[in-house]
């Protein structure tokens, strides 16, 4: 269930990027500009930075289930780990570069590497250590920056934008052939992942340990008996998350109010909606009523980059063409829209396979034997 409003979220904030040149603007002044200001402040403060962090945390926990499931079944963990983790780093390359180049699971299998030793950690270890990890790097780079904005002045980082890039991406997205969108990818992905191999061992490997802690103390299999904690925990991060994303609008959009909004109010923020969600399970009306959003977290690789193909045909031109035509408030409407549709279909399809298609390429490639997906009557 978890996974599954996290793709959601997910989604809504990849719109931004996937109908704009999001990445090559000044979101702040861009869209004040065009008058959707109060559209994208909701969407800064509640959305964005706020799922990809439920989605690691729950990577981490998977992974923790699987070792603790090894150990009991007295099977080997290591070597079917490391396929498991190659097999979604091709998936993450053949994602960024044949189809969208803000592909997150080559980060997630590279640090799923990572993880594989660090697994094994006592929970306690691995919670304080993933906190000094987190804390102590993106403190400091946090601090540095707010301390050199003083010196400079009234100048902001956040007024910063690449015309040339942000012209260039309108013309291949919009007006480009998909061999032309190919080649501009591939460059977008290489930047990219060239920041992303500095920041996520900062980033994404300590959510991922948080997440393998509380696999260890059985946080999700013990949420009706902690189910005030949960409450307490969850209504407290979201309302201190919720104030630190706020930050860019309350004070101004200097660099280092984004980077507390992203690097600090958007962890909390979910953790305070994983925490509310966990509460929301324990009753069973909400799982009954939402079971299409689990099937979909069921199905989370075939979900998302289903998300990536369908988004991509609307938006360039190889598609339908709408990139740079549609707006923050319907960019957020389609997103709905379409999980919507992939939640249901899920539901349809686990209804009669065991997996999504691409989680069984994934098993196949794992354990390297074809396995039946179809249900037995």
């Amino acid at each position: 269930m978890l996974r599954g409003f996290s793709l959601l979220g997910i989604f809504i904030a990849n719109m931004l990027v996937f109908h704009s040149p999001y990445m090559y603007m000044d979101p702040y002044s861009w869209f004040a500009d065009n008058g959707e200001g109060l559209s994208f402040m909701w969407l800064d403060i509640f959305i964005e930075a706020s799922f990809y962090p439920i989605f690691a945390m729950l990577f981490g926990y998977g992974l923790s289930m699987q070792y603790e499931k090894s150990l009991l079944q007295k099977s080997p963990f290591g070597p079917v780990a490391v396929r498991r983790m190659f097999i979604l780093l091709l998936f993450g390359l053949i994602h960024a570069f044949f189809i969208w180049s803000g592909d997150i699971l080559f980060t997630y299998a590279m640090m799923g590497f990572v993880m594989i030793a660090l697994v094994r950690v006592p929970p306690k270890w691995l919670f304080f250590g993933a906190l000094a990890l987190y804390i102590v790097p993106n403190g400091l780079l946090t601090g540095m920056l707010f301390l050199g904005e003083q010196f400079i002045g009234d100048a902001s980082l956040s007024e910063f934008a690449d015309i040339q890039q942000l012209q260039e991406s309108i013309e291949v997205y919009g007006h480009g052939t998909y061999l032309a969108a190919l080649a501009f990818r591939a460059k977008e992905w290489l930047l990219v992942s060239g920041a992303n191999l500095l920041l996520t061992p900062f980033m994404i490997l300590p959510l991922m340990m948080i997440g393998a802690a509380f696999a260890k103390w059985k946080i999700f299999e013990r949420a009706n008996e902690l189910k005030g904690r949960l409450v307490v925990v969850g209504i407290s991060a979201l309302v201190i998350g919720v104030l630190l994303k706020a930050l860019p609008f309350l004070v101004a959009p200097h660099y280092s109010m984004q980077l507390v909004q992203t690097y600090f109010g958007g962890p909390l923020v979910a953790i305070g909606y994983g925490a509310l969600v966990l509460v929301l399970c324990t009753i069973p009306w909400f799982t009954k009523g939402f079971r299409p959003v689990a099937k979909a977290g069921r199905m989370s690789m075939t979900t998302y980059i289903g998300q990536s193909v369908i988004a991509t045909l609307i938006f360039y031109n190889y598609g339908f063409g709408m990139y740079g035509k549609v707006d923050i408030l319907t960019g957020t409407l389609m997103a709905v829209g379409i999980f919507v549709v992939q939640a249901l279909l899920a539901d349809l399809w686990l209804s009669r396979y065991k997996m999504g298609p691409l989680e069984w390429i994934w098993r196949i490639g794992t354990y390297g034997t074809i396995l039946s997906n179809k249900k037995e009557k």
